[in-house]
């Protein structure tokens, strides 16, 4: 879904794992799954966002915590926005709703992506990031199986190939 007023486009939580090189991956996708915005992040932060949905946890995450300290100001999370790219970085807000309006607070995606699927709040990405980063889904799925493919290979490159 198109936000044509902010440049916005509504964004889910595809995948959350670890590529070939053992990086941290989140990839968001639009609606219908054509494109796919694949976001490095930190193992720790894979975690926590794949975390979410398991409840209840022993010690909180940080998204947790930053949503116990949001309601406890009288505010909710209203929408999440991944709204710049800059030198392979990416940039977010949170929209936090309260008696006084509306604020915003900036994050890193990781922690506003983990805290947008635990308030269950709407995620947004700004239309020139997805321009500059975002793959078609069948040319990532392509990398993926290519990538995957060159794993395999490597697995065997020291050792004799088994019967």
């Amino acid at each position: 879904m198109l936000d044509t007023a902010n440049g916005m486009v509504r964004m889910f939580v595809y995948k959350v794992g670890l590529d070939p090189q053992r990086k941290a991956l989140v990839i968001l996708s639009d609606e219908g799954q054509k494109l796919l915005l694949p976001i490095v992040i930190g193992p720790f932060e894979a975690r926590a966002i794949a975390a979410v949905a398991e409840q209840p946890h022993e010690r909180p995450y940080t998204h947790e915590l930053t949503n116990s300290i949001i309601h406890r100001l009288q505010h909710a999370l209203v929408r999440v926005e991944i709204t710049k790219l800059d030198e392979g970085i990416f940039y977010a807000l949170l929209y936090l709703q309260g008696d006084d309006g509306e604020k915003t607070v900036d994050a890193r995606p990781s922690d506003a992506i983990a805290l947008a699927l635990y308030a269950e709040a709407p995620l947004f990405v700004a239309q020139d990031v997805l321009d500059k980063a975002a793959l078609p889904s069948e040319q990532a799925e392509e990398q993926e199986r290519d990538e995957f493919r060159q794993l395999l290979s490597g697995i065997f490159a020291d050792e004799d190939t088994p019967e």
